[in-house]
């Protein structure tokens, strides 16, 4: 049964409730005992909460990523993502994946320090950072605080290179950095891009810029001479996967020069969520978009499998594969020659108290 009151559905907000805490060891459920209750707003506030960093990078060894290490100022993400497989991570900070993941977040401080001692190491190797490997670093929080910007200026000043996914325009307020960055090879971007549909986009994506913006972005980006791809993310079966050559084209013809995509994920809370989104949003699809869902998933909401879960299997998620790939040959993106003349860097790295810089 969905947990939606279609009366509380909050303005600009992706979750439509507030699952429980899986860590909490009691759990509570609202009963109507016919008392007269305080009806819950339609508007929430942002509330941000100050965390002092105790390091700056995470590190993994999936190989599903592209990066061996990332970095992400913010915990939870304003942008509201109905789908967000970043959802889950609040419940260790005691916070529920629901709303309060988009109105209760958390800002790091200390980064630049923490990286800098984490670059002064006798034993840190230099590989790109990947910014916004869990949550947006360029969320609307990002405006307020340039946490993003600080740690951008600090690697520019390293010359350690870096590369980026986000779904907002505000990555244009550093241009001037970024466009450094790639002078030296050091930076690439990746927009991400999962419909043109903007009424579709209001309720999945709420607080993210719009379909036009994004596009807007990647021609300023590569006019900056900035490399910049699109990820068309995630692809969602019976909603958005129709779209998946329009959004190809669309990017490349505002000058993306690569591509990628993932399929719908749905970890632990995601699942419940994401289904009570399309009972309130798009009651007439739910059931169709969840068989197919699970067609690609082994019958189930989600797969953790390496290998199987950004991409799914069976003949719906082969299909989605073939035509992207399709695509991208008429299209002319990911071309070898051009990816190999984009790799970034990593042999200009200096740590911040190396000698050199006395001389620089």
């Amino acid at each position: 049964m969905p947990r939606f009151d279609q009366k509380q559905l909050r303005k600009g907000r992706g979750a439509t409730y507030n699952p429980d805490n899986r860590f909490a060891p009691t759990h509570s459920e609202t009963e109507d005992d016919g008392w007269w209750q305080e009806e819950m707003p339609t508007r929430l506030a942002t509330v941000v909460n100050d965390e002092r960093a105790r390091s700056a990078l995470s590190w993994n060894d999936s190989p599903d990523l592209a990066f061996d290490r990332s970095l992400n100022p913010y915990r939870g993400c304003e942008h509201g993502c109905i789908y967000c497989y970043a959802r889950p991570s609040h419940a260790y900070w005691d916070l529920s994946p629901g709303i309060d993941f988009e109105t209760r977040l958390i800002a790091r401080s200390g980064l630049v320090d923490r990286l800098r001692e984490e670059f002064c190491k006798r034993s840190y190797v230099c590989r790109p950072i990947a910014l916004s490997g869990n949550t947006d670093c360029y969320q609307p929080l990002e405006a307020e605080r340039g946490s993003t910007r600080e740690i951008l200026a600090f690697l520019l000043e390293c010359r350690h290179p870096v590369s980026i996914i986000t779904k907002s325009a505000l990555i244009l307020r550093d241009l001037d950095l970024l466009a450094e960055l790639a002078d030296m090879r050091l930076a690439r971007v990746s927009i991400s891009l999962t419909s043109l549909d903007t009424e579709l986009k209001r309720s999945l994506e709420p607080r993210t810029a719009s379909p036009a913006a994004r596009l807007r972005t990647i021609e300023r980006l590569r006019s900056a001479g900035i490399p910049v791809g699109v990820m068309v993310a995630p692809v969602i079966p019976g909603l958005t996967d129709h779209e998946l050559e329009r959004l190809l084209q669309a990017a490349r013809d505002a000058g993306a020069e690569s591509a990628g995509w993932t399929l719908l994920r749905l970890p632990r809370e995601v699942a419940p969520l994401f289904e009570d989104w399309l009972q309130a949003h798009y009651p007439e699809r739910a059931g169709k978009v969840m068989s197919l869902v699970r067609q690609c998933r082994s019958g189930a909401d989600y797969d953790s499998r390496f290998g199987k879960r950004m991409r799914g299997e069976g003949i719906f998620a082969e299909l989605i594969a073939q035509r992207f790939d399709k695509a991208c040959r008429r299209l002319g993106l990911n071309d070898p020659v051009r990816r190999e003349a984009r790799q970034l860097d990593t042999t200009a790295f200096r740590p911040p108290r190396a000698q050199g810089d006395l001389f620089s």
